[in-house]
């Protein structure tokens, strides 16, 4: 591998550092009652709201119609996920280091991976999360479930939701990107 490629190799691997600093997802909502609306940011190991009291509100809220709540102790994902990246930016250290494009090829294919693996396991909570309702609560509507979306805006009552990625995602993909550009120029145009 050409130096320039290793270069650029470690720096997409060190992209993925902001992750531990900043969110990767966003769920906004606006209602009514929260015209400045309130939201949450996911984060690789912890769920905040968007202001100091978002996630506290967004937890109230879902008591009414039989949600459960929304706390980071709930969520494995949270102890795995930076042990994960960790991983990541080592393996693409390493193949920076060495030079090795199968290296590279192997640590874009576990990044897809990771984000199939992740897209999936984030729509199977929203889907429990939105489905799985306590039958004792205040508010029922029959036949409505409360799931919110994977990705875009999805009404849910009077409340207007929008799951999207946000800063993190722009680092990741951005790494994602990189690494794509080394393999295509050390493996296919030569």
């Amino acid at each position: 591998m050409k130096n320039q490629s290793k270069v650029i190799m470690a720096l997409a691997a060190l992209l993925l550092i902001p992750l531990y600093f900043m969110p990767f997802w966003t769920i906004d909502m606006s209602a009514p009652q929260y015209p400045e609306g309130i939201g949450m940011h996911i984060h690789i190991d912890d769920v905040t709201g968007h202001n100091k009291h978002d996630l506290k509100s967004i937890n109230q809220l879902n008591h009414y119609i039989g949600m459960s709540e929304i706390h980071k102790e709930d969520f494995i994902e949270f102890k795995i996920m930076p042990w994960v990246f960790a991983g990541m930016i080592i393996l693409g250290l390493v193949a920076a280091a060495t030079g090795s494009v199968k290296l590279v090829i192997t640590w874009l294919v576990l990044m897809v991976l990771i984000g199939i693996v992740g897209f999936v396991d984030f729509y199977l909570w929203g889907y429990d999360y939105g489905h799985n309702l306590n039958p004792d609560a205040a508010i029922k509507v029959p036949g409505m479930s409360y799931q919110p979306p994977l990705f875009g805006c999805k009404q849910l009552l009077n409340i207007n939701a929008c799951s999207w990625p946000t800063t993190g995602s722009i680092f990741i993909g951005l790494s994602f990107l990189m690494a794509g550009w080394v393999t295509w120029t050390e493996k296919f145009k030569k």
